[in-house]
């Protein structure tokens, strides 16, 4: 019977290098350092490797030698499929996936939900540095990233001495919208505003909650809504404030529902993201109450679906936070920490806003 044919044992760097004539410091090259070899060199060396079925340099045995996992990690709080849904976040992501492509580095996603105090996650991620995306103050994964004492970058919040941060002025962009709102003549306004604790929870909240807020931004966001309402003579203690936990369009009809059992007068509804702000539209479409006629809207982000719809709202630079981002973490010249970028915001009126009626 004849004998079975020996399969030829898979190719090594050394192999290769023996087969084509060259050191394997030629063959590494062609893979990790491309521009140090001739474009003819270099396809001899990736045709040859085809030829024998060499899959390239071990990058696990590379990271060990170089002490480079040639990744960042991005933590979010919140499941991993919200970075494709929520408009702002994914623009965010373009952004730092921009610099990561110049930087020739990966992005690793690293999902930190709230509510969860499993940081196994971040602890085992092979990364270079972190980019943490709007976290609460008191989150255990942000804690855990710190711990590691790799490079690190937050986008919005929270501002932590000695860490980089990228964001905008919340306080000063809220306090727009409500002098928008106070100079068309509105005094009876009702907030629907994001999460401002890990913790689940739905439903009005007090001045207390709202100044200690885990989430910055939002609270900044209310106590710029606060200060220019207050400044026109509006009592804030008679203002509706909506919490929802989730961000969605669905959250938002719910939220205005809530401000509209607690004051079905109001004449304006602000929203602290567009999401919310478009999904208060649809409770008020339903409900057959005109925006703006009825009851103005305003939002907080300028997404794309929002400007589609002419909404007042804030625009922030979200695709150029996360270019920003990127650029702080993947700065090769990186020496100091602590340091601020501060990204213009701009209210743009459009078609929900208008005099109140009379």
């Amino acid at each position: 019977m004849d004998s079975p044919p020996r399969s030829r044992p898979p190719a090594t760097l050394a192999s290769l290098a023996a087969e084509i004539g060259v050191s394997r410091t030629t063959v590494s090259n062609a893979y990790n350092r491309p521009d140090q070899l001739s474009p003819q060199l270099r396809a001899r060396v990736m045709e040859a490797a085809a030829r024998l079925g060499y899959p390239g340099p071990d990058p696990v045995a590379r990271s060990l030698r170089t002490r480079k996992a040639g990744a960042v990690g991005l933590l979010l709080t919140e499941q991993l499929s919200y970075a494709f849904r929520d408009p702002a976040a994914l623009a965010f992501l373009e952004g730092l996936t921009l610099e990561c492509d110049t930087a020739r580095v990966g992005l690793l996603l690293v999902p930190a939900r709230p509510g969860s105090d499993d940081v196994s996650g971040v602890a085992s991620a092979a990364v270079d540095g972190f980019v943490a995306y709007s976290m609460p103050d008191d989150d255990p994964h942000l804690h855990a990233v710190l711990s590691r004492r790799l490079p690190a970058v937050i986008c919005d919040q929270p501002a932590l001495r000695g860490t980089d941060l990228v964001g905008i002025d919340d306080a000063a962009a809220a306090r727009e919208i409500a002098e928008h709102l106070v100079q068309l003549g509105h005094r009876r306004i009702g907030v629907v505003c994001m999460r401002l604790g890990r913790a689940r929870r739905d439903g009005p909240v007090d001045l207390a909650r709202q100044q200690q807020a885990h989430y910055h931004v939002q609270r900044h966001r209310l106590a710029g809504l606060r200060a220019g309402f207050v400044a026109a003579g509006v009592a804030w203690d008679r203002v509706p404030v909506v919490e929802q936990f989730d961000h969605s369009l669905e959250a938002g009809a719910r939220g205005a529902a809530a401000v509209l059992a607690m004051d079905p007068g109001i004449t304006a509804l602000v929203a602290t993201s567009d999401v919310l702000a478009m999904g208060a539209m649809q409770e008020l479409a339903r409900r057959r109450q005109r925006v703006p006629e009825d009851v103005s809207v305003t939002g907080f982000d300028g997404v794309r679906a929002a400007l589609d719809l002419e909404l007042t709202t804030v625009v922030q630079p979200s695709l150029e936070k996360g270019r920003q981002a990127g650029r702080l973490l993947l700065d090769p010249g990186r020496t100091a920490r602590g340091r601020r970028v501060v990204l213009p915001t701009a209210l743009t009126p459009g078609r929900t806003t208008a005099p109140p009626r009379i």
